[in-house]
């Protein structure tokens, strides 16, 4: 996946007892809440997944929550994200087989369907170790790094992440 840095703008709540006349712990305050902001969000459909807050920008000023006294700072930050795109060749683990395909993992990507249809030379072996085998006596069991083409995308907003599609057609593609 490519790795992209990305300015965005944010707006950080801290709670009154955070406040401090001196900047530093303020400051300090507001970077571990962004950081947690940034961990609990996990990925957008526009940036992908958010790998590491770089740098913070600016602090805007704050703005008081009448009702409960926390103070609303609006922020600016550089991030580096990462974000799958439609004919990207990656390198996964299989996850889990079924007969139908099987998943991998690749990264923070955590949901990627390789269908059985899309590996043509590959037979589904059932048993107590599950596995695709071909005739050149290659293997797709679990744990197996395997390279492979993305040839679908959908994002889950729901569940803030990506499924993908996966494919083995194409030269230099399958198990490592």
């Amino acid at each position: 996946m490519v790795f992209l840095e990305v300015e965005m703008p944010w707006n950080v709540l801290i709670d009154p007892d955070k406040l401090d006349a001196k900047g530093l712990l303020l400051r300090k305050a507001i970077i571990i809440r962004l950081l947690e902001d940034i961990a609990n969000r996990k990925a957008s459909k526009e940036h992908g997944y958010y790998v590491a807050v770089t740098a913070l920008k600016k602090i805007g000023e704050g703005k008081v929550r009448e009702m409960t006294g926390e103070v609303l700072f609006p922020v600016t930050f550089t991030c580096i994200t990462q974000k799958p795109s439609k004919g990207e060749v990656l390198v996964g683990t299989v996850d889990k087989i079924l007969k139908q395909g099987l998943f991998l993992k690749s990264g923070p990507l955590e949901s990627i369907f390789l269908s059985e249809k899309t590996m043509k030379d590959y037979q589904y072996s059932a048993g107590d170790n599950p596995m695709f085998l071909n005739d050149k006596h290659s293997k797709l069991e679990k744990d197996t790094l395997v390279r492979f083409k993305i040839f679908g995308i959908k994002w889950i907003e729901s569940d803030r992440h990506f499924q993908i599609l996966a494919t083995l057609a194409g030269d230099y593609l399958g198990p490592l």
